[in-house]
């Protein structure tokens, strides 16, 4: 009896973990268009003007080791001349800011994404559209969702309009 209900048990958690891969779904919609955003590389600013890995900072909440960010032209005018966010700034309409979340130095695994677009009816309540995908294509978090897996870690103390990188990489 003991057996037959370990065997139960480890069937029933391999399900469980082929349903929750399963449950990700290819990019459609805004989260395409979101996509497509992030792979676009040209005109971009990185952090600190640099597009060198840094290592995951013990307050993120992303489990990937290293991290690169990126802004558009719209958004880089909010950066300072450290190319950190200037203190209070408020980030433009069309503003894009590109987190690319790399596994290790050669395995680019995730974007996060923020899109100021304060009309479009995935935008949140300060007007940023978020998007979470797997460099796959595979949708993490639906930008339908409105940041509601992010916004938490992202509203903590210090952060400039949800940014965080002048608190944890200054």
């Amino acid at each position: 009896m003991k057996k037959t209900s370990i065997l139960l048990s480890a069937f029933a958690a391999t399900l469980l973990l082929f349903g929750i891969a399963a449950c990700k779904k290819e990019a459609t919609g805004t989260d395409l268009d979101l996509l497509n955003k992030a792979k676009a590389t040209a005109g971009f600013v990185w952090y600190k003007n640099t597009d060198a890995l840094l290592p995951r900072s013990s307050g993120s909440g992303h489990s990937e080791a290293l991290l690169r960010t990126r802004y558009n032209a719209t958004a880089a005018a909010s950066l300072d001349t450290a190319f950190k966010v200037s203190n209070a700034a408020s980030f433009a309409e069309g503003s894009l800011i590109v987190k690319e979340l790399h596994t290790n130095a050669s395995t680019l695994s995730r974007y996060a994404v923020l899109y100021k677009q304060s009309t479009h009816p995935d935008a949140d309540a300060n007007g940023w559209v978020w998007g979470y995908i797997d460099a796959d294509g595979k949708v993490a978090e639906p930008a339908a969702n409105k940041g509601s897996a992010c916004r938490n870690c992202h509203l903590q103390a210090d952060n400039i309009d949800y940014m965080l990188m002048n608190k944890y990489f200054p």
